[in-house]
């Protein structure tokens, strides 16, 4: 938990906290003895503390700040501590701290209607309130699976849908290998992704037309009548930023419609902002069936996440039950930081500066790294949502480490993971990449101190390499 000095001095924006190694010796003491991680092998972990946080910027028990280029799991949208949104939690819980979902409540109510008004498409008009993204993407699939009377769903290789039976079953990262038996009636394809073309495509244009070929011949040989839904991530997240060709997500509308498909957009991660839109599936032009959403509808002030159904699913159900439910379904205090948040993102323009600060900002940043390190393959995002593929050889395009690399294989972004944090940046590496994803509102200034931090970094790493 001892930190060296950073090499680059930080921001005048940086907060000073007051250390207090005594309270973080006993935390990092108690995580270790009590705490079952996710995603991970119990005895190998080092966890760091962090005892607080403020706007973009969390801290440790030494009182070393870090700039967080991670949204933590890509959740922070507004950063940590908004006062609007902790005031609307505090007085939440003075007025009423919890309820059962079966009553209705003026913070549900609210949220719904705010985020009804933000849908991506005229189609949409309920909300079903989960705790999260997961077990939004389950509740999803079961409205799909009973509207359609089908039981099949596709989705893509390079995606994560969550951690519930079959949101890991849909999900095509490796995490799903150890989930996966076969029984969840998921069929996984590859989507567009030309920088790794699976069908050798050279422009985006053959890239989308060749991906939307892949998918009909998937669902023509799986059989149209059995198939439920697509869920498809609008821009998949943690699988590396793909943004889709800005006709692909036209493509799939046109072919749910033609088959009797429902649509299924995953913006757990790329909604709210993210890809400086409300929803990421508006960049392409379409409108899905249904919505999953969690993660910055509050910015993880309070767990939260959902569902937003559109009407003809809304009417299969109006009559019929939905088989479905959670006991913290609309909870009142993560309703009000949802109804804070939004109002929040919407007075301050927030959204527009997601957008502003990938096109002015990250955008031109991260190019300029990339023209600096050989090690960078490609530089792809919007908004607050950016990668940097690394590779060992630009020509041929060799991932600076294996897929699902661990231990010595993956030392290169261990090392990365460590220049980051030495200097007081906390970055997102996963597999052969970084992703960028900071705060919507993050000052410009604070952005490009951590563009000049990372910057540094891969210097670093690629010295060693």
């Amino acid at each position: 938990m001892t930190s060296t000095r950073p090499e680059i001095a930080l921001p005048p924006t940086a907060p000073h906290p007051q250390a207090d190694p005594e309270a973080a010796r006993r935390t990092y003491e108690l995580d270790r003895a009590h705490v079952f991680h996710s995603w991970s092998a119990q005895a190998t972990l080092t966890p760091l503390v962090i005892a607080g946080a403020e706007g973009s910027w969390v801290w440790d028990g030494d009182g070393k700040p870090y700039l967080d280029f991670s949204g933590q799991l890509v959740f922070t949208n507004i950063g940590f501590g908004h006062p609007k949104v902790v005031a609307a939690i505090q007085e939440q819980a003075a007025l009423l701290a919890t309820v059962a979902p079966q009553h209705a409540n003026a913070a549900r109510s609210e949220a719904a209607r705010l985020i009804v008004e933000r849908a991506p498409g005229e189609r949409f008009t309920h909300v079903f309130f989960t705790n999260g993204g997961a077990d939004a993407i389950e509740n999803a699939v079961r409205m799909a699976r009973i509207h359609t009377g089908r039981r099949k769903v596709i989705s893509t290789y390079r995606s994560y849908h969550g951690n519930t039976t079959t949101a890991i079953n849909l999900t095509g990262d490796p995490r799903r290998w150890a989930n996966d038996y076969g029984a969840e009636g998921a069929v996984h394809i590859f989507g567009p992704f030309l920088y790794r073309s699976a069908f050798h495509a050279t422009t985006e244009a053959e890239e989308c037309q060749r991906a939307l070929q892949h998918l009909e011949q998937t669902v023509l040989m799986e059989g149209p009548a059995t198939i439920a839904a697509i869920v498809l991530e609008s821009i998949p997240g943690t699988a590396g930023i793909m943004v889709p060709p800005p006709w692909y997500l036209a493509g799939v509308r046109e072919m749910c419609d033609r088959y009797g498909i429902v649509w299924i957009a995953d913006e757990v991660m790329s909604g709210f902002g993210r890809a400086g839109r409300w929803f990421a599936c508006e960049l392409g032009g379409a409108e899905p069936d249904l919505v999953a959403f969690a993660k910055g509808v509050n910015s993880g002030y309070v767990p939260l996440g959902g569902v937003l159904v559109s009407r003809a699913i809304y009417e299969t159900f109006a009559q019929r039950p939905f088989p479905g439910g959670l006991t913290y379904s609309g909870h009142p205090l993560a309703c009000a930081a949802a109804v804070a948040a939004i109002t929040a993102m919407a007075d301050e323009r927030i959204i527009e500066n997601a957008d502003r600060l990938g096109r002015e900002v990250l955008g031109p940043g991260l190019q300029g790294i990339a023209e600096r390190h050989r090690i960078v393959g490609e530089v792809r995002g919007v908004g607050a949502f950016w990668a940097l593929e690394l590779v060992r050889d630009r020509a041929t395009r060799e991932p600076l480490v294996p897929y699902n690399a661990t231990g010595a294989a993956n030392a290169p972004m261990s090392a990365l993971t460590k220049a980051c944090l030495t200097r007081g940046l906390l970055p997102f590496v996963n597999g052969s990449r970084t992703h960028v994803v900071p705060a919507l509102n993050i000052p410009d200034d604070e952005a490009r101190w951590g563009l000049a931090v990372l910057d540094e970094a891969l210097g670093e790493v690629e010295a060693g390499l």
